[in-house]
C-alpha cells in the first residue's frame, strides 16, 4: 500500500522535542599543495551533524559571504555565516532524519576574515575543481556514513556554488536548493558575475528556489528569481527584519526561520513546493 506523502509529517510532528545528534569532522587531503612555493597540503573539510535515527539523506550547506569558515574541528561548526535560518532549527532536520553537512571552502581558498570575501570567488566556484572537491566529501558521506541521497543548499553567495555544482554534478545529487540567490546584473569579472545568464535548464536533478518577497539586498532580487524559477519557487513572507539587508534582515528570513526550515524539509521528503512560507 502506498503511504500518503503527508504521512511522514504526521509522524514527525508526533516525535518528542528531544533529539540526539553527533558532530563529525570530515577531512579529505585533495592531493595538491597551497601554492607553487608551498608544500602545505590542501584539505577539503566539512562538519557532519548526524541524526540519532536511521537516515539515508544529507543536506550539504554552502554559506553566504565570505563563504569560508576556516574549519579545523567540530568546534568551528558555527564559525562564519552558516545559513543562519537553519542553525536555530537543526532539531527539525534531525527529527526528520536529515543529516546536515556544513561545507567549507578548501584550505587553498581560505581568505581573510570579515564579511567581504577575498578568496573562494567565481573563478573557483564555477570550476570543475570545486565540483571534484565537493565530490570528495560526497564519497565520504556515502562510503563512511551511509548517506545515499545528497542534497545541496546554497544561501546568498553560497548559491553561486549550489548552482554551478548542481549543473556539474548532475544526477550525482538528489536535488539542489538555491536560497536568496545572487542574481542582479553584474559586470563580467566582478564578484559573483558567473551566474548572470545561468543555464538553469542544464540542471538535471530536482531544483528548489527560496526567496523572501521583500529581500532588500540589491544583489538578490525576488522579482528576478520569480522570472526564472517558475513553479519551483517558495516565496517567504513576513518576519521581523533587523540588521544588514544583505546579511540578516528579510534576506535571511528573520522571524520566519522555522517556516522556511519546515518548507525545505517538506520538499526534501515529498517533492512538494509550498508556494508561500510564512504568513
Amino acid at each position: 500500500m502506498k503511504i500518503p506523502s503527508w504521512a511522514w509529517l504526521v509522524s514527525w510532528l508526533a516525535m518528542p522535542l528531544a533529539y540526539a545528534q553527533t558532530d563529525v569532522l570530515i577531512e579529505v587531503d585533495r592531493g595538491r599543495t597551497e601554492g607553487v612555493f608551498s608544500s602545505k597540503p590542501v584539505f577539503q573539510r566539512a562538519i557532519l551533524t548526524k541524526p540519532d535515527i536511521p537516515s539515508d539523506t544529507a543536506l550539504l550547506m554552502f554559506r553566504g559571504a565570505p563563504g569560508y569558515a576556516r574549519i579545523e574541528s567540530v568546534k568551528d561548526k558555527f564559525r562564519g555565516n552558516t545559513p543562519n535560518f537553519i542553525s536555530p532549527h537543526i532539531r527539525l532536520f534531525m527529527q526528520a532524519g536529515i543529516a546536515l553537512v556544513i561545507m567549507d571552502c578548501p584550505t587553498d581558498q581560505w581568505g581573510e576574515p570579515g564579511f567581504y570575501p577575498t578568496n573562494c570567488l567565481d573563478n573557483y566556484r564555477y570550476s570543475a575543481q570545486h565540483a571534484d572537491d565537493v565530490r570528495s566529501i560526497m564519497a565520504k558521506l556515502r562510503q563512511d556514513h551511509g548517506y545515499s541521497k545528497l542534497y545541496l543548499i546554497g544561501h546568498s553567495a553560497g548559491s553561486v556554488s549550489s548552482r554551478w555544482l548542481a549543473k556539474r554534478l548532475g544526477n550525482e545529487i538528489a536535488g539542489s536548493i538555491h536560497s536568496a540567490s545572487i542574481n542582479a546584473d553584474r559586470r563580467p569579472g566582478t564578484p559573483w558575475s558567473s551566474v548572470m545568464g545561468f543555464p538553469y535548464r542544464d540542471i538535471t536533478a530536482p531544483v528548489l528556489h527560496l526567496h523572501h518577497e521583500n529581500d532588500g539586498c540589491s544583489y538578490t532580487q525576488h522579482r528576478v528569481t520569480k522570472n526564472y524559477a517558475g513553479d519551483r519557487l517558495i516565496t517567504v513572507r513576513g518576519g521581523n527584519p533587523t540588521g544588514d539587508p544583505c546579511a540578516l534582515h528579510y534576506h535571511s528570513y528573520q522571524g520566519r526561520e522555522e517556516a522556511v526550515s519546515t518548507a525545505i524539509i517538506n520538499w526534501i521528503k515529498t517533492g512538494k513546493v509550498e508556494s508561500i512560507a510564512g504568513e
